[in-house]
C-alpha cells in the first residue's frame, strides 16, 4: 500500500532559486498579455469542465495564450498515483496549483477545473499566487442539480456504495465563502456564464 502523499508539504531548507534571465514580465510582454489563472471549483455535474472549454475557445479566438487544467486530465498523467481520500485530494489540488502558477509565470492564461472540495485547499492553492493572479470562481448547481445531469454516471455508482468517498454523497463540499464570481448553472446558459468570466478578467486579458 502507498504511503500517503505529505499535503502542502514546503520545500527542503537547502535548495535555492536559480536566478533567471527570462522573467514573467518578459514573457508577458511577448504574449502581449499578463498571466492569469481562473479557478473553478463545484460539484461534479456543476458544468467546470464545460465552461472552462467555452472560455478558453473564446479567449484563443481573441489571440490569448491559454491553458485548460482539467481533474480528470490530470489523473491520468501527472496525478495517476493519487486516490480519493481527503489526504490524496488535498495532494491533487497541491499539484495542480503548482502546475498553474508555472504557467501564469510563463504568461498564460489558466482555467483550472477542480472539484477542489475543502476551503483550506482552495486557500493554499490561492497562496501560491500574488494578489490579483488567481480569481476563484464557484461554479453553483445545486446538489440535486448535478445529481440529476450526472454526466458521467458517478452519482449513481456513489449512491449504490461503489464510490463511498464521493463529493456530495459520502465526503464534503465546502462552497467557497467569498469568490470572486459566481456562475449558478442551473439558471444560466453557457453564453452568459462565459460572458461573466470574460468580465471578470482585466479588460486587457478579454477584450
Amino acid at each position: 500500500m502507498k504511503a500517503a502523499p505529505t499535503p502542502m508539504a514546503s520545500a527542503p531548507s537547502d535548495l535555492h532559486a536559480q536566478p533567471l534571465t527570462v522573467t514573467r514580465g518578459a514573457r508577458e510582454r511577448l504574449h502581449g498579455h499578463a498571466g492569469r489563472v481562473l479557478w473553478l471549483t463545484g460539484l461534479s455535474g456543476a458544468g467546470k469542465s464545460t465552461i472552462a472549454n467555452a472560455l478558453e475557445a473564446a479567449l484563443h479566438a481573441r489571440g490569448r495564450h491559454t491553458y485548460l487544467l482539467d481533474g480528470d486530465h490530470l489523473r491520468h498523467g501527472l496525478n495517476r498515483d493519487l486516490g480519493f481520500s481527503e489526504e490524496d485530494r488535498t495532494e491533487n489540488v497541491r499539484r495542480a496549483a503548482e502546475v498553474a502558477r508555472l504557467f501564469v509565470d510563463a504568461g498564460t492564461i489558466v482555467i483550472a477545473a477542480f472539484i477542489s472540495p475543502l476551503r483550506a485547499q482552495r486557500d493554499a492553492a490561492r497562496a501560491l499566487f500574488a494578489p490579483g493572479d488567481f480569481l476563484e470562481v464557484f461554479v453553483d448547481a445545486p446538489l440535486a442539480v448535478a445529481e440529476a445531469r450526472d454526466p458521467k454516471g458517478l452519482y449513481r455508482k456513489a449512491r449504490s456504495g461503489q464510490l463511498p468517498q464521493f463529493t456530495g454523497i459520502g465526503a464534503l463540499y465546502e462552497p467557497p465563502l467569498a469568490p470572486d464570481l459566481v456562475l449558478p448553472t442551473h439558471e444560466w446558459p453557457l453564453d452568459r456564464c462565459v460572458e461573466r468570466l470574460l468580465a471578470l478578467l482585466p479588460p486587457a486579458l478579454a477584450a
